[in-house]
């Protein structure tokens, strides 16, 4: 047998489970489960329960939806006792988490949508707190994971919906393992695997399962590990390294009064790491105060919503020294968030240091955010002399060594020297083997190339400032800019940032930019943000990231100031803002605002000379354009704003550097990670990637040799292998096409096949999902088609109106070429698949009866409207629906998001149905009501 069967698989682990202390027990049914659960925490309580208030626990517990569920979980219930008494009923033991009754069970059977049968469950006092999905070897992961999602439409939510108490799913192959939090949003892409302190990988289930599911640990991991965010209302839960340095926190607070520090790379979740290791030390008594410090006000601000979205009422921010100070005062407030300079304020200033004095000797606990940039300089000699029962953490992605230290009165000052041992590690090649963030592509394009042979792996080695302040350099690299930015970013998909040596360069570059988009020659939205305080001349001298932020207290430079005002009234021109640089609070706002519209993708290019290379997290930014010195962590800072996880289509972070960088990104990722780290950081060139096309390229052709032999797969299982085989093709070209030299022509590949063999892939998408309406399983279920990879943001309807402009006026023998390229454009893009009858029935019928194409755009208007007015009228009288109730069931879901519940879309309806139908019914609507918005309203502008 060359594959492990699920069932022996569930055996095996069900008798470890045993052997590690969870009692088994047999529940086949949801009678089974409430059944047990009123034994289990009758049992768990010290109590019994009537039949009536079993049923009033029942009832409370039945309530609410996973993030609800998860609080009622941690809450205790006051229970109204048949004889009048209360009773307070204990759901789990959080502050001694081995104390709770542990079980394990196998195949409970839910009626649901659907009838679901679950593999293995592990209940804590009753309730099914874990859930373990197996696939035999040899099947990918993600088909467990996507399993687990068919459940939570199915039945999960169903009878009393036990099941969302679910706290954490684990998923399995044998092989490999991971496990996630239980949320109403996921992603495959937010599973982890579980490792040892070092950073191992522990895949193996059998492995896995005696660390990660030991009845102590488990519940340790959701009890004290799992995070209640409370602003986007999901379960989240902390990933190994993470766990491992608050523990390692805990534990040095607990044993020893030596301070120490935790790197980990950036982009990998410092602040949710700290606000746990925060949390969890304001309830150690010994502790006065936990102080989490940060060195900008803006990040002050940003970590603030952070930690709130953790939890709403654990801090307020300091808005000023004042501020500070009563927070400290206060006895109700063991957590506070600050930045460096109200703290050095506090402390250095005589009128606030006498307010504070009481505390002088408390214990006292700060934990420094980004600590290789706050700590250097007298502030910290200031805290540890006064606080004299001090401990200092510090959090970095990129330590200061002896090696990349700036030497400061002859002396190098490093991380180690002020916080002592690293207590845990987690560097950029951990994270990026684990997918918690991108690799890089990084190309170095040489301005000078034409001035003789280069090594083109090299930009010469020019250091002439006059060189790089020339009118010919600056618009040669605009040009490149302008040229290749929709490659880069997936035409608009994604976002970047240029940063550039100094801010006389920016604004140089800024006023170019500006004058080629009024010369029609780009329609960027470019934006930018500097500092207008009088600096030191640095002019780009050591490559390190200064800090740069506006201090009412400095000396102004009022030409930079007067033209930042410039470029922020282009700013309130583009966005309807009022902002200005009247003074330090009118610039953070303004910065506040840009920060949020690059992540919302308004700016495609944000202008920066510092700011914005460090801190700032923006998923939707992938690309760096470098035209300044950078070496070591400055280096690797500015790099990581392009790799956070995001989708398919973010595959890497590009970076694009104008400058000579190579030898400075070898020495940085040798220093942060080792020397042998290249591959692991920086994807596989050009040639390499069209290697591995080239190989995908070939398996496809082993399963469908042509584009017509898809139709001619005969099972399911063939099916399932093209799918794969093609979604490898799309993840490999959706890299190559990052490539500024990227062609078709490099590839086996023809551009019009790939195209073909997209629509035959949509062409199965659609099929699985027509079979998903009428209720049919298939094995596709289970794959995920990443449609992601094949939409194109720049193909759209209006799109597709200028092409019908051209063909309307191409000449009789080029029209059929070019009406067959509109139809083929408009199968391979998937958004647009859903418009493709309608759209031929247009080019078909009301095209050729339009003699002006300049009134093309406003026919097709008409045409859409009388569509959809018509697809409405069809749709309500095939369902007996009220129209005016599914036009504001559509408005709403548009306005909103939200979609109707079950009892508004029977509301709708002429004639109610019977109980046993009204969910199959209401499913099917809603369904057809999604389908309606995605077709009719959906991309196009009416």
């Amino acid at each position: 047998m060359t594959t492990q069967p699920e069932q022996v698989l569930e055996n095996n682990l069900i008798s470890q489970l045993v052997a590690l202390g969870h009692k088994s027990v047999v529940i086949k049914t949801e009678e089974d489960l409430v059944s047990n659960l009123k034994s289990q925490l009758e049992k768990h309580n010290k109590t019994t329960f009537t039949a009536a208030e079993f049923d009033r626990i029942v009832i409370h517990l039945s309530k609410g939806n996973i993030f609800d569920k998860a609080k009622t979980l941690r809450d205790k219930y006051v229970l109204q006792k048949d004889n009048g008494e209360k009773a307070y009923i204990e759901f789990i033991n959080q502050d001694f988490w081995c104390q709770n009754q542990f079980q394990v069970t196998n195949q409970i059977t839910i009626n649901g949508k659907r009838e679901n049968r679950y593999d293995v469950t592990i209940l804590i006092n009753g309730l099914p707190l874990v859930q373990i999905e197996l696939k035999r070897r040899g099947i990918e992961l993600k088909e467990a994971f996507n399993q687990i999602q068919r459940y939570q439409k199915e039945s999960f939510a169903s009878n009393n919906a036990l099941f969302n108490y679910v706290q954490i799913f684990v998923i399995s192959n044998g092989v490999d393992t991971k496990y996630y939090a239980n949320s109403q949003k996921q992603s495959f892409k937010f599973t982890s695997f579980w490792g040892d302190e070092k950073n191992k990988k522990i895949t193996q289930l059998d492995k896995f399962a005696s660390i990660f599911l030991e009845p102590c640990h488990i519940a340790k991991m959701i009890t004290k590990y799992i995070v209640l965010h409370e602003s986007d209302k999901i379960l989240m839960v902390l990933r190994p390294y993470q766990f491992y340095a608050v523990e390692a926190i805990i534990d040095r607070v607990k044993n020893s009064d030596k301070n120490g520090y935790i790197w980990h790379t950036t982009g990998s979740g410092k602040t949710l790491t700290s606000f746990k290791a925060s949390q969890i030390l304001t309830h150690n008594p010994k502790i006065k105060k936990v102080v989490f410090v940060v060195d900008r006000q803006d990040l002050d601000d940003q970590t603030v919503r952070e930690f709130r979205a953790f939890d709403k009422d654990s801090i307020d921010g300091t808005e000023n020294t004042k501020m500070l100070i009563s927070q400290f005062l206060d006895n109700n407030r063991p957590l506070l968030v600050t930045t460096i300079q109200k703290l050095n304020s506090a402390i250095s200033k005589a009128k606030f240091r006498k307010q504070i004095e009481a505390l002088k000797d408390e214990k006292i606990v700060f934990i420094f955010d980004e600590c290789h940039r706050s700590q250097f300089g007298d502030t910290h000699k200031r805290i540890v002399s006064f606080f004299t029962n001090h401990q200092l953490f510090g959090f970095t992605g990129t330590p200061i060594f002896v090696k990349n230290a700036i030497s400061k009165k002859s002396i190098k000052q490093t991380t180690a020297n002020l916080f002592h041992e690293c207590l845990h590690k987690y560097v950029i090649t951990d994270a990026i083997r684990d997918e918690n963030v991108l690799k890089f592509s990084i190309e170095y394009y040489n301005v000078f190339k034409s001035k003789g042979d280069v090594d083109e792996t090299k930009v010469e080695d020019i250091n002439k400032q006059e060189v790089y302040e020339s009118d010919e350099y600056l618009n040669t690299i605009a040009n490149y800019i302008i040229a290749n930015h929709n490659r880069k970013t997936h035409h608009r998909t994604f976002t970047a940032i240029f940063c550039v040596s100094s801010v006389d360069i920016l604004i140089k570059y800024y006023d170019l930019l500006k004058a080629k988009k009024e010369a029609g020659e780009h329609r960027l939205n470019i934006a930018t943000i500097f500092s207008y305080n009088v600096n030191e001349e640095d002019k780009d001298a050591n490559g390190q990231i200064q800090e740069e932020d506006v201090n009412d207290d400095k000396p102004v430079n009022k030409h930079t100031r007067d033209k930042l005002d410039e470029f922020i009234a282009d700013y309130n021109q583009q966005f309807g803002s009022k902002h200005s640089t009247k003074d330090g609070v009118a610039f953070l706002n303004y910065k506040k605002d840009i920060s949020k519209r690059v992540k919302n993708k308004q700016i495609d290019i944000l202008l920066v000379v510092n700011m914005f290379l460090t801190g700032f997290d923006s998923k939707s930014l992938n690309t760096l354009y470098v035209d300044k010195n950078l070496n070591y962590h400055g280096l690797i800072q500015a790099y990581s704003r392009t790799n956070r996880i995001l989708n398919e289509k973010k595959s890497q972070g590009n970076i694009l550097a104008f400058r000579n960088l190579k030898q400075n990104t070898d020495d940085a990722i040798a220093l942060f990670s080792d020397k042998n780290a290249q591959e692991t950081i920086i994807i596989a060139p050009y040639e390499e990637q069209v290697k591995k096309f080239n190989e995908a390229y070939k398996v496809l052709m082993g399963i469908a040799p042509t584009v017509d032999s898809v139709s001619d797969l005969v099972t399911e299982e063939d099916e399932l292998e093209f799918a794969k085989a093609f979604r490898e093709i799309m993840r490999l070209k959706n890299i190559l096409s990052s490539f500024i030299e990227f062609t078709f022509d490099d590839t086996y590949m023809k551009d019009q096949e790939f195209a073909d063999y997209t629509s035959k892939y949509l062409d199965l998408y659609d099929k699985i999902k027509t079979n998903n309406q009428k209720e049919t399983v298939s094995i596709l279920d289970e794959i995920d088609f990443e449609l992601e990879l094949i939409h194109r943001d720049e193909i759209n309807v209006a799109y597709i109106m200028k092409l019908l402009a051209q063909l309307k006026d191409a000449k009789p023998k080029d029209q059929e070429k070019q009406k067959k390229q509109i139809i083929d454009l408009i199968a391979g893009e998937s958004e647009l698949r859903s418009k493709r009858v309608l759209i031929e029935k247009f080019i078909q019928n009301n095209l050729p009866k339009i003699n002006d194409s300049e009134t093309i755009e406003e026919e097709f208007k008409n045409y859409w409207q009388e569509e959809t007015k018509k697809a409405l009228q069809e749709l309500s009288t095939a369902e007996s629906l009220k129209q005016d109730k599914v036009e504001d069931i559509i408005n709403d879901f548009l306005f909103t998001g939200r979609m109707a519940t079950e009892d508004e879309v029977i509301e709708a309806l002429e004639k109610q149905p019977s109980v046993l139908q009204r969910e199959s019914i209401s499913t099917r609507i809603t369904e057809k009501i999604k389908d309606f918005v995605k077709t009719f309203i959906n991309g196009v502008d009416n």
